[in-house]
């Protein structure tokens, strides 16, 4: 008995000597959920690495928590899922805080500031909101376009509101014509459209959406992220970050270079 007692102390002494290490490991990696399609926010290089607006904030955030990242594709509705159930820690994808979304997610502070626009054909007769009355309207499934279709589809007189798992399907219907016009974010359609012939932002639709890192509800991770976003606009790191991906300086004024306070529901 007293062998045996002896070999099953050892035994758990080496277990719990061999977790040690696998638990710290595991805290040192943010698991991140991403739409693998969303140029210049977030995208999937030949390489089979994820690039990115978005994907060099929340590697700079983690870095600054001592922390690695690993990145996961989903679609964007699937996102959501993602961090309310703790599969993943945080999510990227020019995610908009909203108060709803808040109910069952928390958000960092904001690092970007963005506009939805109606999309269409150059040449087609779709010139702005006002003549997608009797049309069909297509728009990226969970996403904040969505909202503002389905809200004001009788308003305006959409004729129908139709969701896309990814935002490349439903621009690809666009320039095929199987929808007349598309509601979305502007950033990411005028990004496409560089490489996409055909199709232009006809109107901006001014929502003063901002984005932020989407973090699992309460978890201690959000008050870290934010925390390390105020430091990479205090000492301009979010500043290099959008100029390289975008080209320009962010306004002074915008939500890059401005400090601001956690989301509150």
């Amino acid at each position: 008995m007293s062998i045996t007692r002896r070999s099953l102390l050892i035994l758990a002494a080496a277990v719990g000597f061999a977790a040690g290490p696998i638990a710290a490991h595991a805290e040192s990696v943010l698991n991140v959920a991403s739409y693998p399609n969303n140029p210049p926010f977030e995208f999937k290089a030949e390489s089979g690495n994820f690039e990115g607006f978005e994907v060099d904030i929340v590697t700079e955030a983690a870095k600054r928590n001592g922390m690695t990242v690993n990145i996961e594709g989903y679609d964007f509705q699937p996102l959501f899922a993602a961090t309310s159930s703790g599969r993943v820690d945080v999510a990227i994808s020019s995610i908009t805080i909203t108060k709803e979304r808040l109910g069952s997610q928390s958000f960092t502070q904001p690092y970007y500031d963005s506009d939805m626009g109606i999309a269409a054909k150059k040449d087609g007769a779709v010139k702005g909101l006002a003549d997608l009355k009797g049309k069909i309207v297509g728009v990226l499934s969970g996403s904040t376009g969505e909202k503002y279709a389905n809200d004001n589809k009788e308003a305006h007189g959409f004729s129908e509101v139709k969701g896309y798992n990814t935002q490349q399907e439903v621009l690809l219907d666009l320039a095929a014509g199987r929808v007349d016009g598309v509601v979305s974010d502007v950033p990411g359609m005028e990004y496409a459209f560089t490489k996409m012939q055909g199709l232009a932002v006809v109107e901006r639709i001014k929502t003063g959406e901002q984005y932020g890192l989407m973090v699992t509800k309460d978890s201690p991770l959000v008050e870290k992220l934010n925390s390390a976003l105020t430091e990479m606009k205090k000492d301009g790191t979010l500043q290099a970050i959008h100029k390289k991906w975008f080209g320009t300086d962010a306004p002074a004024d915008s939500s890059t270079v401005k400090e601001a306070p956690l989301p509150k529901p």
